[in-house]
């Protein structure tokens, strides 16, 4: 081991490593793990005292929407990581469906441009897939800074939208890396967009129109072009059961996310409990829908948990149903909901570990995070699982200042987040100045054979 000291020495918390988890110490250099084990006697300029703390890799939220540029009402980059960073969250990858929408060079740039100085957490962009750069995709996905590329089968908050087969085609066929798809069938959304049309509308309708077999459709169809052409996909936010043997069929071209919200929210309670902030696509469904994603989940289908982020202000969600705009926060709350569930058996820490950290570093090729590893970026998510707090909206960072899960008591709360060995947030506070810098990824890093 180097005699030169430490920057940082995290002390004495349990480590959730890829060998298991053990209480040990973890000594950073330069931003970087550089020891884990026992550095009692190490030289250290400064130690973090982690006792009765777990001591997680970061977080990567694999979806949010921040809003920014063109929504900044709703939400914009500094509010969106400021929340991140409360929330134990450490990266996050941002979609596409801004204004204007991401889908050039340029879009990318200004994204990243805005980023700079104003982000507390590490982040990247999805390029959003259309007509108009469907060709250009492959040459798009690589630039620093982006996540990979997004598409929307089904139309929703925005305007990207990639409805029309041969599009789908061009767009799957230009580039390598696992493309994120929103899976709702246009065509199903409008046939049945009539039914909305009735005095007694109510929200609750919401999971109706949007039903099982849209979700269903999309799913299929999407999986069949990309098996065609050879792509990977990872199918964001899955809510039905009608998906999964789909999905289970397709482990060899296809990975899964589900929400939190999914998990953890169910009609018809949800809707007439929160009303038109229930409201979110594809929706929260019945019990039936979530007591299979809890299955999935709990087998090995899942393999990432992401926020799907996407704030409204108070005014545009009290609308009535349906010009009410669909969505939720999220970020903020990902890491206390989801300990919950740890803390309730319904999955293990560890796996919660791998569907928050390990699960999109590898899904989507991040370089240098997503585990306690030699090495790796020193970013970490300390809670305390026997801490046991109350969500409220005023505890929101989002502008949007609100969370679907207002009122809930969770067991489980981020207490430190630390970003390449810096401490951004401590104890709700946050420390210093926005750090933040571009995720790195393997497909889109600089050759070094050239």
């Amino acid at each position: 081991m180097s005699q030169e000291p430490f920057d940082l020495v995290i002390a004495g918390g349990c480590c959730v490593t890829p060998a298991g988890t053990e209480i040990r110490d973890v000594g950073i250099r330069a931003g970087r793990i550089a020891a884990i084990g026992q550095l009692a006697q190490a030289q250290r300029v400064e130690t973090i005292e982690a006792r009765g703390l777990h001591v997680l890799p970061g977080v990567i939220d694999s979806q949010v929407h921040f809003r920014e540029p063109g929504l900044t009402h709703k939400e914009d980059l500094e509010s969106g990581t400021r929340g991140a960073a409360l929330g134990g969250v450490t990266a996050i990858f941002e979609m596409p469906n801004t204004s204007p929408t991401t889908t050039t060079r340029e879009a990318l740039a200004e994204k990243l441009a805005l980023a700079r100085g104003r982000s507390w957490v590490d982040h990247a962009f999805f390029m959003g897939a259309a007509a108009e750069n469907a060709d250009l995709l492959g040459e798009l996905e690589t630039l620093p800074g982006c996540a990979g590329v997004k598409i929307f089968l089904g139309s929703s908050t925005g305007s990207l939208l990639v409805d029309d087969p041969d599009v789908l085609r061009r767009a799957l066929r230009s580039g390598r890396r696992r493309v994120a798809i929103h899976a709702e069938h246009e065509g199903r959304l409008k046939q049945r967009r009539s039914m909305l049309d009735t005095p007694d509308v109510h929200v609750r309708m919401h999971p109706d129109w949007r039903d099982a077999e849209t979700a269903r459709l999309a799913t299929e169809g999407v999986l069949r072009i990309a098996r065609e052409v050879g792509r990977a996909l990872h199918i964001l936010h899955v809510t039905t059961r009608d998906e999964l043997p789909l999905l289970q069929a397709a482990r060899d071209i296809a990975t899964v996310e589900v929400t939190p919200q999914h998990l953890t929210l169910e009609a018809p309670d949800c809707y007439e409990r929160l009303g038109t902030y229930a409201q979110m696509n594809p929706p929260v469904r019945s019990g039936e829908h979530r007591q299979a994603l809890w299955a999935a989940l709990q087998s090995g289908l899942v393999d990432v948990i992401g926020s799907d982020h996407a704030p409204h202000t108070r005014e545009e969600k009290s609308r009535p149903y349906p010009q009410s705009p669909s969505g939720m926060t999220g970020v903020q709350t990902l890491v206390p909901v989801m300990l919950t569930h740890v803390n309730a058996g319904r999955l293990s820490l560890q796996r919660f570990v791998d569907l928050t950290s390990a699960g999109p570093a590898r899904i989507y090729d991040v370089a240098g995070k997503g585990r306690i590893a030699l090495g790796y970026d020193a970013d970490f998510t300390l809670v305390d699982l026997k801490r046991s707090e109350r969500l409220d909206d005023a505890q929101i960072a989002s502008r949007s200042g609100w969370t679907p899960f207002h009122g809930m008591q969770v067991q489980g709360w981020p207490v430190m987040t630390l970003l390449r060995g810096h401490t951004v947030m401590r104890d709700g506070a946050l420390l210093g100045a926005p750090i933040g810098e571009p995720v790195r990824f393997a497909n889109a890093l600089p050759r070094t054979d050239a």
